[in-house]
């Protein structure tokens, strides 16, 4: 039997279809309820921005306040963290965060798929999500931002290179405070968001799990052992503690917050979670 999408394509090529059913309906739109619940981040791609990577973008998925604005000119982890460092300092911390798979939030090289950048995200306490592989409508409110972003700096122009990050902290006042929102009722985001209770800690301590759930050391070599059987979880996780949580005959491995690894002793097989939470589609 053929794939549903797959006749579409066939029907749509032959003409076949009528053009207010060419295109499939919009996603259910979905929003957290609370503000600081997930921040949605990204960069914008460099088309036309002086830069070899688009500013990076932090988003709260309940207001759209937009955390961070940021002309790092680069993805790597460090800059990045520091930017980061900065923004939980001033705005606390979030419950959970939400990226695609490219770096640096992932590490391709590496075995587990988890950058330094991501375990330390990881250790203070923020639950990471990661959006479906070229499925950008994942994270649609950044995504909309950064295409409003482009048509402004394509509108007024970007300013030579020292100036960058001065435009970008006067787009960002102006998109918190000035501008409002169909989405929240034309409020502004600055309106609605409000910084996180949870606070930055610069050297947080070892994670605590509930009290009585079953937690395992990862040995040297990024594995567990359950049942007599060894479980690969990750080089990454080396020496850190997990905690195992039995789910429908599989088990279900969380560092810290974050849900990191499915086993299924069924068919032995060890599983990197790597997709955005089924059921909670965001897109504008």
């Amino acid at each position: 039997m053929l794939p549903r999408n797959t006749i579409h394509r066939i029907l749509w090529r032959h003409d076949l279809i009528l053009e207010d059913d060419q295109h499939p309906p919009a996603l259910q739109r979905f929003a957290r309820k609370q503000p600081n619940e997930l921040w949605q981040m990204d960069f914008k791609g460099p088309k036309r921005w002086p830069q070899p990577v688009g500013p990076l973008s932090v988003l709260d998925d309940h207001s759209r306040y937009l955390i961070a604005l940021a002309a790092n000119g680069s993805t790597r982890g460090e800059p990045v963290r520091r930017q980061l460092e900065e923004t939980f300092q001033r705005c606390g911390v979030p419950d959970g965060m939400l990226m695609d798979h490219g770096i640096p939030w992932r590490e391709q090289q590496a075995p587990s798929g988890y950058s330094r950048l991501s375990l330390w995200l990881m250790r203070q306490g923020i639950r990471l999500h990661w959006s479906g592989i070229r499925h950008p409508q994942t994270q649609g409110k950044i995504e909309r931002f950064h295409g409003s972003l482009q048509r402004a700096w394509r509108r007024r122009g970007i300013p030579a290179p020292p100036h960058l990050q001065t435009w970008l902290d006067e787009y960002r006042w102006e998109h918190n405070y000035v501008r409002p929102h169909e989405a929240l009722d034309m409020k502004t985001p600055a309106s609605v968001w409000t910084p996180s209770a949870k606070r930055y800690d610069q050297h947080p301590p070892r994670w605590e799990y509930p009290t009585g759930a079953w937690v395992l050391k990862v040995d040297c070599n990024g594995t567990v052992e359950i049942k007599k059987r060894k479980w690969r979880i990750g080089q990454a996780l080396a020496g850190e503690y997990v905690h195992v949580v039995p789910a429908g005959g599989r088990w279900m491995i969380f560092y810290c917050a974050t849900l990191v690894r499915e086993l299924d002793p069924q068919i032995q097989c060890s599983t990197i979670v790597e997709h955005w939470i089924p059921g909670s589609t965001s897109v504008f």
